[in-house]
């Protein structure tokens, strides 16, 4: 496979190698596959086509920034009733926001790599 020239996004993820690169797909299936729950991570379909994976991380990496949102959202109003101070009850606020953040750079890291992915498929 030839090597090619491709714009990283400022979002490309640490742990894959550049596009075009010895061995980046294989590294873009490792990181993808920490992604997505276990179950998931070892069906043959998911293994043998990188951006049927990319797609399913993205949609996890989607449910889980709504999880975060929800939590956030609620917890000054669902909290208090579970008896917890107001100092974990501030704590866990940041927590979540934090949580949202990360996630959400995940979820620009993962269109990164799926956008790359599916360059490859197009080129082949």
């Amino acid at each position: 496979m030839p090597l090619t020239s491709t714009r990283i996004s400022p979002d490309w993820p640490c742990q894959v190698k550049t596009p075009g690169s010895y061995d980046w797909e294989r590294s873009a299936v490792k990181w993808l596959r920490e992604l997505v729950p276990a179950r998931y991570a070892g069906y043959p379909a998911l293994i043998r086509h990188p951006v049927l994976l990319a797609r399913h991380a993205q949609i996890q990496v989607q449910q889980e920034i709504r999880v975060a949102r929800t939590a956030l959202q609620t917890a000054r109003t669902e909290l208090p009733v579970l008896g917890l101070p107001e100092s974990v009850i501030e704590h866990t606020i940041k927590l979540y926001a934090a949580e949202v953040l990360q996630l959400q750079h995940i979820a620009r890291s993962v269109r990164a790599v799926s956008a790359a992915l599916a360059a490859r498929g197009t080129a082949r």
